[in-house]
């Protein structure tokens, strides 16, 4: 590809492939998404893999919203373990005061 060896100009900005780009230009294969350039010196049009900073932000607070809820669930599961463990303990402490 030119744009590795040349200075190069984004003609397009970052896009989602549409199916049929998908199926017929191969820079859309690794991310979804490409950017259209003109190399300075060759004067070649070309598509460029690249990545979208939306869809990144999106996938960024998905994963901050999932840890946060498996951390939710976490605490949840340790305040009923600790629920259960006190009376266990509380029954234990009654039956040793009856049994004197």
């Amino acid at each position: 590809p030119c744009w590795r060896v040349e200075q190069f100009v984004v003609a397009q900005e970052c896009t989602r492939c549409s199916g049929f780009e998908m199926k017929t230009i191969p820079a859309c294969g690794s991310t979804g998404f490409i950017e259209r350039i003109n190399c300075a010196s060759s004067h070649r049009d070309e598509y460029k893999s690249c990545r979208s900073a939306a869809l990144e932000a999106q996938r960024f607070w998905r994963f901050v919203g999932s840890a946060l809820g498996v951390a939710a669930a976490a605490a949840a599961l340790v305040v009923l373990r600790q629920r259960v463990l006190d009376r266990r303990a509380l029954e234990k402490v009654r039956k040793q005061i009856e049994s004197i």
